[in-house]
């Protein structure tokens, strides 16, 4: 990565970042009111982070995960979760159309994630994972673009 300095969206135009903030407060409400697990939410925020490669997203909401008291053990195999017997079924189900509507230009949701996914979750949980993946993709374009430090 170059040292190349890079605008702050948020800061240089504070109201679309207030208005994306808001947007996500708005997504975990309908995320609980849907009854998804917060744990469930902090997991799905990581997931999106990994696909995008959004380290700072990564660390932020890994340290919340850790904080809200998930396991060290659920973080460190997220990226294989299919292969594992760490995750619900529910978990499973948001996570595979999570992962679907992050990778939307590899070829859409397809009816086979949407299904799987439907097949599982109410009809407010599926909407409730959609918000929450299309804020989480949000953030994360907004931290690589303007390049937030990651530091150790």
């Amino acid at each position: 990565m170059t040292e190349t300095q890079r605008v702050n969206m948020g800061k240089q135009h504070p109201a679309p970042y207030k208005a994306l903030m808001a947007l996500s407060a708005e997504a975990e409400g309908a995320a609980a009111a849907a009854g998804l697990d917060p744990l469930l939410v902090e997991m799905l925020k990581i997931r999106t982070s990994q696909i995008n490669g959004c380290a700072f997203c990564m660390r932020l909401h890994t340290r919340d995960a850790l904080k809200k008291g998930e396991s060290p053990d659920r973080i460190a195999v997220l990226p294989a979760w299919a292969e594992t017997g760490y995750f619900s079924e529910t978990d499973r189900a948001a996570l595979r159309l999570t992962e679907a509507i992050t990778g939307v230009a590899d070829g859409h949701v397809s009816d086979e994630d949407y299904d799987a996914a439907a097949a599982v979750l109410t009809a407010d949980q599926v909407s409730a994972v959609a918000w929450l993946a299309t804020v989480m993709n949000a953030f994360n374009r907004v931290a690589i673009t303007s390049r937030y430090p990651v530091r150790g």
